[in-house]
C-alpha cells in the first residue's frame, strides 16, 4: 500500500507541473518558439526535469562510487553519465517535437547508441569483471525509447541482466569490502529510478509533443568516451563520391567484374615465398622456395597431460592416468560423484557410497566399487570392465566397444540400458566362492544387443529384454 501511495503522489506532482506548463503555454504566445531556441533547457518540463532528478541524484551518486574504486570502474562510470546526458539531450527534443517517421529515430538517438556502444566496448577488455559486465548488461535500458508501447517491461528485463553480475559482487565483496557493494546496489538504484521515471511520464513510450516542430538531431550531443584509441580511417586518393561511383559501376558489370585482373605466378606470391617480402618490388623471375617442413599430420598423437586425482567440490576428478593400478578413493560422501576420464590401463577402487560414477574416453579400465546411489556409466570407451561389490540400480553402457560387467547378490535387480556399443557381457555370482558365471539369457547370443534395455530377473538369474 505504501507503494501505491507514493506512486499516487508522485502522479499528482506530475500533473500539477503539466498544468502550470500548460498556463505558460496560454499566457506567452511565444513561448515555443523561445523553448526551441533555448537548447537542452528543461526548465518547466515534467519530462526533463524528473529526469534531472535521476541524473543529479542516482547516476551522480554511483559516478562518486564508480570514481572512488578506480581503474576501469571509474571509467565505466564517466561513461555511464554519458549515456544519460545523451538520453537527456534526445528527451528535449521529445518534449519539443512531433512525432518523427520510425526510420528518423536511429538519427535522434545516434549519440546515445555510441555511449552505450563504449559501455559495451569497455566491458570486452576485460569480460571477466562482474562490476564491468554488470553495467553492460544493465545499460541498454535506455533503448527503452524503442520499446513503445510498453517500456517499462524491457527495463525490468534489462535490471535483471544486470542483478545477474551486480549479485556476485554483492556475494564476494559481502562483509569483506562495503565499498563495491554500494557500488552493486547504486547502479541498480539508477535502473530502478529509470523505471518509475518512465512508468510516471512515458507510459507507453517516449511524449512527444503533437504541437512541436519537427524532430531535429540535438546540436550538442554528449561525447561518448572510448576505452582505447582506434586507428583513422584512410581517405581515398581521389573524391570520396568519385571513388564509391567508380566502385558499384566496376560491381555492376557481374561476372566481368574480373576480367581486368592479372594473373599471379606461384613465384611471385609473397605467401608462398617469403624471402619477397623483403624488397617491395617482385623480379620477373623468382628462384622456386625450397619445401618448408611439413606441418604434423591431422590427428598425430596429442601432448601428454599431467596426470589428476582430486576433489573438486563434490566431484572426484581421475583424469589421464596411465597404467596406474594403485588408484584408491576412500574419503567420500553420499554427494560425491566420480568423473573418470582418459584414462588408460589404470584400475580405479572407489570405497564407500558416491552418487554416481562416469567413465568417458577410457581404455583398458578398471572400475572397482562398493555402492553407487543412482548409476554408472560407460561413454565412448574401450576394453572396459567393472565390479560392484554392492548396489547400483542402473548400469548404462554408451557408444563403447568392450564392456564387462561383474555383479554382485545385491545387484540382481540392476537395469542395463546399452546403445550403439558392441561386446558386452554381464557376469552374475555364482555360490558363495567369487566365482561368475555369464548371463546370456533370452536374447541367444554372448554379446548383447546394440540397443536394448535389460533387467535382471534375481529369481531365475535370466535378463530379459526390451526396445
Amino acid at each position: 500500500m505504501s507503494d501505491l501511495a507514493g506512486l499516487v503522489n508522485r502522479l499528482e506532482q506530475v500533473a500539477g507541473r503539466l498544468e502550470s506548463v500548460a498556463a505558460r503555454g496560454v499566457s506567452a504566445g511565444a513561448a515555443p518558439a523561445a523553448a526551441a531556441a533555448g537548447g537542452s533547457g528543461g526548465d518547466g518540463n515534467a519530462s526533463i526535469d524528473g529526469f534531472d532528478e535521476i541524473l543529479n541524484g542516482a547516476v551522480a551518486d554511483f559516478v562518486g562510487k564508480s570514481t572512488a574504486l578506480g581503474g576501469n570502474i571509474a571509467t565505466m562510470g564517466g561513461l555511464v553519465e554519458d549515456a544519460f546526458r545523451a538520453q537527456r539531450e534526445f528527451l528535449v527534443v521529445v518534449s519539443k517535437s512531433k512525432q518523427p517517421a520510425q526510420s528518423e529515430l536511429p538519427g535522434l538517438l545516434e549519440a546515445t547508441s555510441k555511449a552505450i556502444g563504449a559501455i559495451q566496448s569497455l566491458r570486452d577488455t576485460d569480460r571477466k569483471s562482474n562490476h564491468l559486465s554488470g553495467v553492460s548488461e544493465g545499460i541498454p535500458a535506455l533503448g527503452w525509447v524503442t520499446m513503445a508501447p510498453k517500456p517499462c517491461p524491457y527495463i525490468k528485463e534489462m535490471t535483471g541482466s544486470a542483478q545477474f553480475y551486480t549479485n556476485r559482487v554483492l556475494k564476494e565483496f559481502k562483509g569483506t569490502d562495503e565499498q563495491h557493494v554500494e557500488w552493486a546496489k547504486s547502479f541498480v538504484a539508477i535502473l530502478t529510478e529509470l523505471h518509475d521515471y518512465v512508468k510516471a511520464v512515458h507510459t507507453t513510450g517516449p511524449a512527444w509533443n503533437p504541437q512541436g516542430a519537427a524532430a531535429a538531431k540535438p546540436a550538442t550531443a554528449a561525447p561518448a568516451a572510448k576505452p582505447a584509441a582506434t586507428k583513422p580511417a584512410v581517405k581515398p586518393a581521389g573524391g570520396g563520391a568519385d571513388v564509391r561511383g567508380g566502385l558499384f559501376a566496376a560491381l555492376n558489370k557481374g561476372g566481368d567484374v574480373t576480367s581486368g585482373l592479372k594473373k599471379v605466378d606461384r613465384s611471385q606470391m609473397t605467401h608462398k615465398n617469403p624471402e619477397l617480402r623483403a624488397s617491395s618490388v617482385v623480379p620477373a623471375s623468382a628462384a622456386k622456395p625450397k619445401a618448408a617442413s611439413s606441418a604434423p599430420k591431422y590427428g598425430g598423437a596429442a601432448a601428454k597431460k599431467d596426470p589428476v586425482l582430486m576433489l573438486d567440490g563434490k566431484k572426484w576428478k581421475v583424469e589421464f592416468q596411465e597404467g596406474n593400478r594403485e588408484i584408491v578413493i576412500d574419503d567420500v560422501e553420499l554427494s560425491h560423484t566420480v568423473y573418470i576420464y582418459k584414462c588408460n590401463n589404470s584400475t580405479i577402487q572407489i570405497k564407500g557410497k558416491v552418487n554416481s560414477i562416469t567413465c568417458d574416453g577410457c581404455k583398458k579400465t578398471a572400475v572397482v566399487f562398493d555402492n553407487a546411489v543412482s548409476s554408472f556409466e560407460f561413454i565412448n570407451c574401450q576394453s572396459m570392465q567393472v565390479q560392484v561389490n554392492g548396489k547400483v540400480p542402473t548400469v548404462t553402457i554408451d557408444k563403447t566397444d568392450g564392456a564387462q560387467v561383474y555383479l554382485s547378490k545385491e545387484s540382481m535387480e540392476t537395469e542395463i540400458v546399452s546403445a550403439k556399443s558392441s561386446e558386452m557381457n554381464i557376469s552374475l555370482p555364482v555360490g558363495n566362492d567369487g566365482e561368475f558365471v555369464s548371463c546370456y539369457g533370452e536374447v541367444g547370443a554372448a554379446d548383447l544387443p546394440c540397443l536394448f534395455l535389460f533387467r535382471l530377473c534375481s529369481c531365475c538369474r535370466r535378463v530379459g529384454g526390451f526396445f
